[in-house]
């Protein structure tokens, strides 16, 4: 199973390759899920990009934040 530096680095090279118009449209991984790729879901692999950073650091910034009182 691939650590979590190892799918950053795969995620930030598909978004770079989405950019670019150079990956592929389709993806099958190991478990036999299909993922598509477009422009118009980009935002989602950004998303994707930025859990992967914040898991590493330790972090969860997509919490919602609560008053506390």
């Amino acid at each position: 199973m691939a650590t979590p530096q190892e799918l950053l680095t795969q995620a930030q090279n598909a978004y770079h390759q989405l950019m670019t118009g150079k990956l592929a449209k389709v993806v099958v991984d190991q478990n036999g899920e299909r993922v598509e790729f477009n422009a118009t879901n980009s935002g989602k692999l950004l998303s994707y990009i930025q859990s992967l950073q914040d898991q590493i650091a330790g972090t969860r910034s997509n919490r919602p934040m609560r008053p506390f009182f």
